[in-house]
C-alpha cells in the first residue's frame, strides 16, 4: 500500500485518468474530489462491499434456479453428483 502526504488543494493522479484532490480539511474529516471517467465507478467502501454481497447472492440465487440443470433444444445436461464434492 502506498502512503501519501497532501496538503488543501494538492492532487495525486492514478494511471493517467484519474485525479484525486484534498478539498478540505476539518479536524479529523478530509474531503476528497475524485474525477475519473464516467465508465469508472467510485464508492465508498462500505457501500462497494454491499454491492460484492448483493452480487453474490444474486449469483447463487440464479444458481439455484437452474438447479444444476442445463437445456439446450432436446439436449440435456445435468450436474455430476461427484463434482459437488460427493463421494460415489
Amino acid at each position: 500500500m502506498l502512503v501519501l502526504s497532501r496538503k488543501k488543494g494538492e492532487s495525486i493522479v492514478i494511471g493517467n485518468d484519474i485525479v484525486v484532490t484534498v478539498k478540505e480539511i476539518r479536524g479529523r474529516n478530509v474531503r476528497l474530489a475524485i474525477d475519473t471517467p464516467r465508465n469508472i465507478p467510485v464508492n465508498r467502501m462500505e457501500i462497494h462491499m454491499e454491492i460484492m454481497e448483493e452480487n453474490k447472492r444474486a449469483a447463487a440465487a440464479a444458481m439455484e434456479q437452474l438447479d444444476g440443470r442445463l437445456s439446450i433444444g432436446k439436449l440435456s445436461i445435468q450436474k455430476n453428483p461427484a463434482s459437488d464434492g460427493e463421494k460415489k
